[in-house]
């Protein structure tokens, strides 16, 4: 998989970024401007996942899981599309020994009956019991994406309800390659768990 090593100092905080389906090209202007807002104290880490044209879950986990294996401190979690919701199952299902300092998740699909039906994504029904209660966790979804409904997201703010949900006027899928209010929530949340 293609990643460039950074050098790292004991003060970066660590940001993995998951692109979503077919979008490791795509996302990469989102993990860029990301890591341009975000600033030199954060490092963002952007894997390319495993086999973009023939989506397979378990080899995805794997790949995040193998990610989040490498890291040494904890980790802010981020994920764009179908990436991101591969990582929230991946989080509920799995024991993961890395402490998470915070959950980002962009322009989710909903999978399930009640949003795109491919049972392989599906969350688990008790998903709020499965991931850790003190575990911050945002969604992001504008009301002008052109790929996934914006109904999807008030499906996981109902099946989440300790999330705190962003709801953006304007964007698109693809957020117009400016995350700077997800750097905004995570610059917030490191201020208050330094």
């Amino acid at each position: 998989m293609e990643q460039i090593p950074i050098e790292r100092n004991a003060m970066d905080h660590q940001v993995l970024f998951i692109h979503g389906a077919g979008g490791y090209e795509e996302d990469e202007k989102l993990a860029v401007d990301l890591q341009d807002v975000l600033g030199g104290a954060y490092e963002v880490q952007y894997p390319q996942m495993p086999n973009e044209d023939n989506l397979e879950y378990e080899a995805w986990k794997q790949q995040i899981v193998t990610e989040l294996a490498a890291l040494d401190d904890a980790v802010i979690l981020l994920g764009h599309s179908l990436g991101g919701s591969i990582l929230l199952k991946c989080l509920s299902e799995e024991k993961i020994d890395v402490p998470i300092a915070g959950l980002f998740l962009i322009a989710l699909p909903f999978w399930g009956t009640e949003g795109w039906n491919v049972s392989e994504y599906e969350l688990e029904k008790n998903v709020a019991s499965k991931l850790p209660s003190e575990l911050p966790l945002f969604f992001y979804h504008s009301r002008d994406d052109e790929i996934v409904p914006f109904s999807h997201l008030a499906l996981y703010a109902e099946k989440l309800p300790q999330a705190t949900i962003h709801e953006c006027d304007t964007g698109g899928h693809q957020f117009n390659n400016d995350l700077s209010v997800v750097a905004r929530d995570i610059k917030r949340l490191e201020t208050k768990n330094p």
